[in-house]
């Protein structure tokens, strides 16, 4: 492990599985932490056959994604040889990272109290689907409940359209990068008192502070901000794609849009002269937009678009991203001979130039650095993984 990266020398005993707590504890161990991935006998992490039909014997993209620079090892954490196995770790870590349902840790003797006893400089990390108290704290939490829950999946831009699951996890990926913040600020505060502390992060409340500016509107005007349903914005299609349309912070956008639409200025129309009627009159505004951009194409439109200086971009598919110019000069596709396979994944977007991220450790097979850690504690494998 390189010595100079940010969070070399701090320990790290990760308990979680899936999506929020692994995207914290992989963004410690890409800047460093040694991150002991604690898994089950048998099956380990639930994401590692996420995609059931995957090849025999390979680990599951999924888990590749939010696993690198990991050691993986198995304990049998109801075992006593397991628990013990557990103590001696947290006796040596500077963080422990969980994010099972409220009382899971708990019962299995490895709750916040239990542990800063051992160890007081103890950094408790907590990720939950709710919150750690209240009438949800013991509800199974999951990203597409946070999106329901918090408001998220009852806004959008278009409110006649039916409620949906977005595809993207954004609640779990978002909550965990704010637990990352968590951690980093209670190392930061260790530094100065010398204790540790327990800390917590919700996918419902990482999903509420999302939307800080339109629950500001509700709350304090009554009024619903809606940022999809903006008049001078929106997704048109062109004769080979599309575009999407950001028609803001100009003092006349309207006029700009029409000189790069080629067409007479729409702002000089009574029905769109003001904002007001712009959106009373939106359906008509954008059937006109509409007409327009479908008779070019995308790269037309953009270069049009952008010489009048307006917020534009085209519309493109994840593979179409993933092979963009700026995504590889940003470096953010990873690649690196895995166990059995080549390992492909999306890199960190913190782009530090004095620590840039590597995979240092492949996705590890199940169990890998059992041994190896086992026996950095003094203990012997076979019984604590039974």
């Amino acid at each position: 492990m390189p010595d100079d990266l940010p969070l070399s020398g701090i320990r790290v005993i990760d308990f979680t599985q899936v999506m929020m707590g692994p995207v914290a504890t992989q963004m410690l161990a890409d800047y460093g932490a040694d991150v002991i991935k604690i898994e089950k006998p048998g099956t380990g992490d639930l994401s590692r056959t996420a995609f059931p039909n995957d090849p025999a014997g390979l680990l599951g993209p999924v888990y590749c994604s939010l696993n690198r620079n990991k050691r993986s090892i198995v304990l049998d954490t109801r075992s006593p040889e397991g628990r013990e196995a557990v103590l001696r770790l947290v006796a040596t870590a500077d963080v422990v990272v969980n994010n099972f349902r409220a009382g899971v840790m708990e019962r299995l003797g490895f709750g916040y109290e239990d542990m800063a006893r051992l160890n007081p400089r103890l950094i408790y990390a907590v990720g939950t689907g709710f919150g750690l108290t209240g009438p949800y704290a013991h509800k199974g939490g999951q990203d597409v409940l946070a999106q329901a829950m918090s408001g998220v999946m009852h806004r959008r831009a278009d409110p006649h359209l039916p409620l949906a699951i977005h595809s993207t996890t954004f609640a779990d990926y978002s909550a965990g990068m704010h637990l990352v913040q968590g951690v980093l600020l209670a190392l930061l505060q260790r530094a100065k008192t010398g204790k540790g502390q327990r800390i917590s992060v919700s996918l419902l409340d990482s999903m509420l502070a999302a939307q800080t500016q339109e629950a500001a509107a509700h709350m304090m005007r009554g009024r619903e901000v809606n940022w999809g349903a903006m008049p001078l914005s929106g997704v048109f299609p062109t004769r080979d794609g599309a575009v999407v349309l950001v028609g803001a912070f100009k003092a006349n956008p309207l006029a700009d849009i029409s000189r790069a639409l080629e067409i007479d200025d729409l702002s000089t129309d009574p029905r769109f002269a003001a904002h007001a009627d712009q959106v009373a009159n939106k359906p008509a505004l954008h059937a006109i937009f509409r007409e327009r951009f479908a008779a070019e194409t995308t790269a037309h439109w953009l270069e049009r678009l952008e010489a009048q200086d307006l917020l534009c971009a085209p519309v493109r598919s994840l593979a179409e991203a993933l092979d963009d110019e700026q995504t590889a000069i940003n470096g953010m596709v990873l690649e690196v001979d895995g166990e059995k396979e080549r390992v492909r994944v999306v890199g960190s977007p913190v782009h530090m130039e004095a620590a840039p991220v590597a995979i240092r450790i492949p996705p590890a097979d199940l169990g890998r650095h059992t041994a190896e850690v086992l026996a950095e504690i003094g203990l012997g494998a076979a019984r604590a993984a039974e």
